[in-house]
């Protein structure tokens, strides 16, 4: 965590509010991440239309390498100096970005990367980015066209589509040489490139592979699906992993609060179960929503029963009043993204 005063914080918050104007004029309309008025769904709902609305046939899964960890200060300060000439704002940007950090109780000083739970490095983050990925990433989709190619980046995670493969391929060499030289580098492990589109199931089906593979993005794996008709349905489910970590975080909290009053911890239970819910209830992810609710009340009965030695003094039948009481079924509370993303006209950066 870095290390900063309050002071800092709300001084920092001030230079947010003054910087944010001047880049929202500069950055594009697919970057999504701590920007005003923006959101992981809207990203979620950009991708989706991409790959509804577009020809799509290749998605590539982006991860830059310790991103946060590994922003060089001095191209970042000569990044900033392009749109801001105040020497007063640029020489406290380079005192935060080496203010250090504390692990473990020692204090290290930063020569590259910015400080974690610092206000302003999410802004930070997107000037470097912008600068980096962004602006090639437009020049190249305008002045190299070659087939459909959309992009939707949320501060460090990035997807890209392609209509052919072989401007996938170009695009995924062309980018590590782009990133390395402003000192990042691409993740081998985690960035892919992989078939992914309307048609891909029909194609790989005729060449007698299996079915198309699925990447992650915020949150939900994205899968080549069919709906009830038959025709392409884009799924979208809770990533395994994060709902297995969530369950388990739940779990970990229950132990804590076992003594606590059952309305106190149903309150609780309550708003993390909504949250869930809020945010992972898409179209296609009902299964999630249910195992999700399951698991948690699984665990909030589990730790019931734990309150008595003997394990007796809660049943299923006294707790399944309780869970009606405070645990609420999750439904699907988004609309379908092609509903949702409004696609603009013309020549601006929303496209």
């Amino acid at each position: 965590m870095g290390i900063t005063a309050i002071e800092d914080k709300l001084v920092q918050q001030a230079v947010v509010t003054v910087l944010t104007p001047i880049y929202e004029t500069e950055f594009y309309g697919f970057s999504y991440g701590y920007r005003p008025n923006r959101n992981q769904h809207k990203a979620l709902d950009a991708l989706a239309a991409g790959i509804l609305t577009r020809r799509i046939g290749w998605i590539l899964d982006v991860d830059i390498q310790a991103f946060f960890d590994t922003i060089p200060h001095e191209p970042l300060l000569t990044l900033i100096k392009k749109r801001v000439g105040d020497k007063r704002v640029l020489r406290l940007i380079s005192k935060w970005l080496k203010t250090g950090y504390s692990e473990e109780g020692m204090i290290h000083r930063q020569t590259v990367g910015t400080p974690q739970g610092s206000v302003i490095s999410p802004l930070l983050a997107n000037i470097y980015l912008h600068y980096a990925l962004d602006e090639w990433v437009e020049s190249e989709r305008r002045t190299r066209p070659n087939g459909d190619v959309i992009i939707v980046r949320f501060a460090d995670d990035c997807v890209l589509g392609f209509q052919y493969k072989s401007e996938a391929e170009r695009f995924l060499t062309a980018m590590r040489e782009r990133l390395a030289g402003f000192g990042l580098t691409l993740n081998p492990e985690k960035t892919r490139l992989i078939e992914f589109g309307r048609y891909v199931a029909e194609r790989r089906q005729k060449r007698g592979e299996g079915k198309p593979e699925s990447f992650n993005f915020l949150g939900f794996t994205h899968l080549c699906s069919v709906n009830k008709k038959g025709g392409y349905f884009l799924k979208r489910q809770t990533i395994g992993k994060r709902l297995r970590e969530k369950v388990r975080s739940v779990a970990i909290a229950l132990k804590k609060r076992m003594h606590r009053p059952v309305s106190e911890t149903g309150t609780w239970l309550q708003s993390v179960v909504q949250g869930f819910g809020l945010y992972f209830g898409v179209p296609g992810n009902h299964k999630a929503l249910q195992r999700y609710r399951l698991l948690v009340v699984r665990a909030w009965f589990k730790s019931l029963r734990r309150r008595s030695q003997k394990g007796t003094a809660m049943t299923w039948k006294r707790f399944s009043p309780i869970v009606d009481a405070y645990i609420p079924r999750l439904r699907i509370c988004h609309d379908f993204p092609e509903a949702r993303f409004a696609i603009t006209q013309g020549r601006s950066r929303m496209r």
